[in-house]
């Protein structure tokens, strides 16, 4: 039986009231929701004409997630398009870049495993 210092809390998590709210790339956001050595997930916010520089990582496993918009997922040189409620897994090592060529913002979920700090390898 767990006693009152055994409890573990949970906390709803939204934008408001992430962990913390970053900006990155080209006027791009994004939102920390869990961020640890194990685990990270992310929501993050790409407005129109937008995209990452290609890159990849050695040991992180990445999965993207579309809320909203429309994704181009560019996974060593094929690209994926994808809607809402539709994600894409990208291994480690897979050469990749996600990019809006929509006129919409896109909107979706980045969950990494384990996290990707100091795990990413941009390519030129």
């Amino acid at each position: 039986m767990m006693n009152n210092e055994d409890q573990i809390t949970a906390m709803v998590l939204s934008r408001g009231n992430c962990l913390k709210q970053y900006t990155w790339g080209d006027d791009c956001y994004g939102w920390d929701f869990v961020d640890t050595d194990a685990l990270s997930v992310k929501q993050e916010l790409m407005p129109p004409d937008t995209r990452e520089q290609l890159h990849y990582h050695e040991i992180a496993n990445q999965f993207f997630f579309i809320l909203k918009g429309k994704a181009w997922v560019n996974i060593d040189g094929v690209e994926h398009v994808l809607k809402p409620n539709e994600g894409v897994e990208v291994k480690p090592g897979q050469k990749h870049f996600i990019s809006n060529k929509d006129d919409v913002d896109l909107e979706f979920l980045l969950y990494s495993q384990p996290s990707t700090k100091n795990d990413r390898h941009n390519m030129k």
